[in-house]
């Protein structure tokens, strides 16, 4: 057997190295421990190669969560994390009624983070102009350098191309036909752009941050001006063949309800979503009515308000039970603005669930609220940029991280 040379040891070495960064960029942080079971590595081999991540400021010791995680007895696993020096990332979500942009860096830390309120779904062009400008904003609050950014995730309330980076066309997103916002903004931040539907981002972000950590499958159900899911299937997002999986917006509900945006009739944001808990309310309680209205009402104990959002749970459980039986998921996370109704919007929809779906289905799932809140999508967004992202080792160890991120940046735009 011929002796192994110098070049395939420190050729292994990298790439046990490359291993080690890629599995702390896509979980953020991790024990020595965590990194050696998913990565398969030997714990000593292990901590010399985090010793010398260490040693060239690319990774650090970070303080473990206080969310009741932590194992109660001893002392807590230190946790590692990558530095800011490895890198930083762009979050971007465009909602039906808003653009929220956030930089964070690859311990999905925030630095720092900032929202205009806008009808996005109309313009296009007005909701890139405001994008790019929050996202200078953000960098300068940050007082970070830009050439650090690695990449930014997109999130956009409509059905997405994912490979194309364009949103489908249809009448959905009517002022965004013909759009290709992942090119336009890479165009004009100078990054690498990946962009996907605003649902799915959420489910990314709850079962990596919020009410779901851990879960293999589940959905996510965001109920807001309008009615998305998120589906996660195996531990991984899934999109469909075309990119439009989890448009449960607009399964039918009922063939002679109103025309719903899509073009269809009775659809369900059309009889559960938001626009349509706020057509019920009007007459009672005023044209000027807001969502944010509805939820204040709705804990103060307005009967007409809870009413209508119990109904709502009720229609959209029916839905929600189809997808458990199709896809059997262990969990449903609520999010979205009306998530903040709570149990009232939750009892019916759980109720509805274990009526319309098989016994055996509905036994296998736990209904909750999202705890990420209206903060869910853009966080999901940097989790997209932050997975998708590549963080460049040094080609000495010792070396400069930021260099590294700088030429890494460079070569994005030759």
């Amino acid at each position: 057997m011929s002796p192994v040379g110098s070049g395939s040891l420190e050729s292994l070495r990298e790439r046990n190295r490359r291993e080690l960064l890629d599995t702390l960029r896509r979980r953020g942080s991790a024990s020595r421990a965590d990194l050696a079971r998913l990565t398969g590595l030997s714990r000593s081999t292990v901590s010399t190669l985090v010793s010398e991540l260490q040693a060239s400021g690319l990774v650090v010791d970070h303080e473990p969560p206080a969310d009741g995680r932590a194992p109660q007895q001893g002392r807590p696993p230190t946790l590692l994390t990558l530095d800011r020096s490895a890198g930083l990332v762009l979050g971007i979500d465009f909602g039906h009624e808003h653009v929220h942009v956030a930089i964070a860096d690859l311990s999905r830390t925030i630095l720092a983070e900032r929202t205009h309120a806008l009808d996005v779904d109309k313009s296009a062009a007005g909701a890139l102009d405001v994008a790019v400008r929050l996202a200078d904003e953000v960098i300068a609050a940050a007082n970070v350098d830009a050439d650090r950014i690695l990449g930014a995730g997109v999130g956009l309330s409509g059905p997405i191309d994912v490979s194309a980076g364009t949103v489908h066309t249809g009448k959905i997103l009517p002022g965004w036909a013909g759009v290709r916002p992942a090119d336009e903004l890479a165009a004009r931040l100078g990054l690498r752009v990946h962009l996907d539907n605003d649902a799915n981002l959420g489910a990314l972000a709850e079962v990596t941050l919020g009410a779901g950590i851990g879960a293999r499958d589940a959905m996510y159900l965001m109920v807001s001006g309008g009615v998305g899911a998120g589906l996660i299937l195996g531990g991984e997002l899934y999109r469909g063949s075309g990119g439009t999986a989890g448009e449960l917006g607009h399964v039918l509900v009922d063939e002679s309800g109103p025309i719903c945006r899509c073009g269809n009739r009775g659809c369900l944001e059309m009889m559960a979503g938001g626009r349509a808990i706020l057509a019920l309310l009007r007459s009672s309680h005023g044209d000027d009515i807001t969502l944010d209205d509805v939820m204040a009402l709705v804990a103060d104990g307005d009967s007409g308000a809870r009413r209508a959002i119990a109904d709502a749970g009720r229609i959209l459980g029916r839905s929600v039970a189809a997808i458990v039986n199709a896809f059997n998921p262990e969990l449903v996370i609520v999010g979205g603005a009306i998530s903040a109704a709570g149990d009232v919007l939750l009892d019916p929809l759980q109720e509805a669930v274990h009526r319309y779906a098989i016994p055996s289905a509905a036994a296998d799932v736990r209904i909750t609220r999202g705890v990420l809140g209206d903060r869910a999508e853009v966080l999901g967004a940097l989790e997209l940029a932050a997975r998708q992202s590549d963080v460049a080792v040094p080609s000495a160890i010792g070396g400069s991280a930021t260099t590294a991120v700088k030429q890494q940046r460079g070569e994005a735009h030759r």
